[in-house]
């Protein structure tokens, strides 16, 4: 099965952190594959895409997504009433970032970060391009 959704993440933030296993457990199928922003992986995308270290990223088909239009694209795809709330691309997208912006600027400090990149049990292992190694 080819896998053309690459998440990545800020591997050392815990809030990151467990969107990652949250998307993990609502998309049984495999579809999205992450990589810490963090690692010698992600390195390639975020350079030639200019992308900071405090957004999420989705690559998908080719295309690069960073902040809400991420989370509104890993959201449509995920099982269950996830879906639905891809009717928040209808808010502009500046006001939609603001938002994101403000939660990424405090989200160390409310929800804590760790010294080095998630490691993955080894259930999730096979969703990870290459694993947790920091760059």
């Amino acid at each position: 099965m080819e896998h053309n959704k690459v998440v990545l993440f800020d591997g050392v933030c815990h809030l990151c952190s467990a969107v990652v296993r949250f998307i993990i457990l609502r998309d049984p199928t495999g579809r999205f594959r992450f990589a810490p922003l963090q690692s010698v992986v992600a390195e390639q995308w975020i350079d030639s895409a200019g992308v900071d270290q405090n957004s999420v990223v989705l690559l998908e088909e080719g295309q690069i997504y960073v902040k809400s239009a991420a989370v509104l694209r890993i959201l449509r795809e995920l099982r269950g009433v996830w879906p639905l709330y891809y009717l928040f691309v209808l808010i502009p997208a500046p006001l939609r970032d603001a938002a994101y912006d403000f939660v990424a600027r405090h989200r160390r400090q409310w929800f804590g970060q760790q010294d080095s990149c998630m490691v993955p049990t080894d259930e999730m292992k096979n969703r990870f391009l290459g694993g947790h190694v920091p760059r």
